[in-house]
């Protein structure tokens, strides 16, 4: 299902397979009224595929659509200057409508701990509609603080409104 490009809307680039399905299960509980606000786009194959990915086909597409913000879900592999490697290829015009996510390690890392993919991405999706941190406050998935912060500021009011 391809977003509603008038209004507001986020797409999400996952690293790999494991990513994508995390995202599209959050995807599935986002609120059915605003599904159409959210797309979950194809695996390029790797945390560096998703930033060459981003540079060479989506920089222009935001720039022609203001309305759009992106996820781009990499794993951090445990290298600590990862998300200043991804940031420092964001141009800054994007920057407060691009944001870096992931496992601080790999999302397999959390399917260990805190169950299947659809599991983690349903608590995931629930923490963002009740602006709570249950699921993203775990160890794997702390170091997203600050990006998750700017996130829930910008994107949370698309996917999650309140009533």
């Amino acid at each position: 299902m391809s977003v509603n490009r008038a209004l507001p809307h986020v797409f999400i680039l996952p690293e790999d397979d494991a990513n994508l399905r995390l995202a599209n299960e959050f995807h599935l509980n986002v609120d059915w009224n605003r599904q159409r606000q959210l797309q979950v786009l194809d695996v390029p194959g790797g945390w560096i595929e998703v930033l060459e990915q981003f540079e060479s086909v989506h920089v222009a597409e935001m720039d022609r659509s203001h309305h759009r913000f992106m996820v781009l879900l990499i794993d951090f592999d445990r290298k600590e200057n990862r998300l200043q490697a991804a940031k420092a290829r964001i141009p800054t015009r994007l920057a407060q409508r691009v944001f870096v996510l992931g496992a601080l390690s790999e999302p397999e890392d959390l399917r260990r701990v805190l169950g299947s993919y659809e599991s983690i991405g349903l608590a995931m999706a629930k923490d963002c509609r009740e602006g709570t941190d249950t699921t993203w406050s775990h160890e794997v998935l702390r170091h997203n603080s600050s990006e998750l912060v700017r996130l829930n500021h910008r994107v949370r009011p698309i996917l999650f409104p309140t009533t």
